[in-house]
């Protein structure tokens, strides 16, 4: 995920820059007081990057440990520079009372096999290597995406509802994996606790197929479906890891906005229009789009537009935690994040690049689908 650079700003509150030190490191310039030390992998970037921040000005966190491929802006942390997938960073994460695994690669634009190996065997390592020196917690951050959008959820699911998603959408599988690795780390590394958070639609510096739904100039609706919207603004998400590295709670659970939309509302909040179309096009498009490589999202992606997946946040809320944003503020915020931008069929164009004849062939591909449509029906008429 792209760093959310208003966010990180707001988040942070430097004062003056840390000592010289070496360039492999770089230490807080002071000690702190009691609590836990938390390691935060990822923490260049993104939530990594505002998590960092976040812990580093509490008064609640000893100590901040920082890792990622390239340094971050957050002076106050200690930081080492290295890929999470080398063992060496077992000795990164001696001393550290938690873990927070936020170095994940869900870049629409990724090469899928290339996303998988970084992700499942980053958490593979960061898992063994935490155990290793003793860390006590690791805190996984997925996404309640692996709930799966089925007709049939309920509404809202409950948090110990079944992982019924398959690994047909953008990196669910990935996900799927990494929740399996945290069910299995505690049995293979007795002493270890693993932790973890299932985001709803993440909004704030992130770029999803959900997200790029919201920059097309119309609403994709599948006909027979009811979607629902849930959104998880990046704010709420860091203050709900907070908690997890603070141990306010453990075990399995979702972090999101109070309540849902319907898609009606949605539509009358953005002002932006739908356009119907039936299943089996809808699908059978998409697909063909994904596989002659005018769009980075498969066809599977579409059933979270579908069908509903909204989950309980109870567990957060019997902890004490209440999300700052509603559903309602998260989607303004979102659509003016995305103001000026266009995609179509999931592909995002510049303004040049709307003429290009990639890009007309996925408005030419839509537009095609609709037809189809309207002439099915026109006949339909005739009988």
């Amino acid at each position: 995920m792209s760093s959310p650079d208003p966010q990180v700003r707001a988040a942070r509150n430097l004062t003056d820059p840390a000592p010289e030190s070496t360039p492999e490191e770089k230490r807080p310039r002071s000690p702190r007081g009691r609590g836990p030390v938390v390691a935060v992998t990822g923490a260049a970037t993104g939530v990594g990057e505002l998590l960092t921040a976040h812990l580093a000005a509490s008064d609640a966190i000893k100590q901040v440990i920082a890792i990622d491929e390239r340094r971050g802006e957050v002076t106050e942390a200690t930081w080492h520079i290295l890929d999470v997938r080398d063992p060496a960073i077992a000795e990164k994460l001696r001393g550290a009372d938690v873990v927070v695994h936020l170095a994940l690669d869900l870049d629409l634009e990724t090469d899928p096999a290339a996303r998988t190996a970084y992700n499942v065997r980053g958490t593979q390592t960061v898992l063994t290597a935490a155990a290793a020196v003793g860390v006590h917690r690791v805190v996984l951050c997925t996404s309640a995406m692996v709930y799966g959008a089925l007709a049939d959820n309920d509404v809202p699911l409950s948090e110990d509802a079944e992982l019924r998603a398959t690994a047909e959408a953008t990196g669910v599988g990935d996900l799927l994996e990494i929740e399996r690795l945290g069910r299995r780390a505690p049995r293979a590394h007795p002493g270890l606790n693993v932790t973890v958070v299932r985001p709803t639609v993440l909004v704030g510096g992130t770029d999803t197929a959900l997200t790029r739904y919201f920059e097309s100039p119309r609403l994709l609706v599948v006909a027979g479906s009811r979607p629902t919207w849930q959104f998880c603004h990046v704010e709420d998400l860091v203050t709900a890891l907070e908690y997890a590295a603070l141990e306010k709670i453990d075990g399995e659970f979702a972090v999101g906005c109070d309540g849902w939309l319907e898609q009606e509302e949605v539509e009358e909040l953005s002002g932006v229009r739908r356009m119907e179309l039936p299943s089996a096009v809808a699908f059978g498009a998409a697909a063909r789009l994904h596989r002659i490589g005018l769009t980075p999202s498969p066809a599977g992606d579409l059933a979270y537009t579908m069908h509903p997946w909204v989950v309980s946040v109870s567990r957060l809320h019997d902890a004490g935690w209440r999300p700052k944003w509603t559903n309602e503020e998260v989607l303004g915020a979102l659509l003016e994040e995305v103001e000026g931008r266009h995609t179509l069929a999931g592909r995002r164009l510049g303004r040049k690049d709307a003429t290009a004849a990639g890009a007309a062939g996925a408005t030419v591909a839509l537009l095609g689908a609709a037809a189809v449509v309207r002439r099915a029906r026109k006949a339909r008429r005739r009988i």
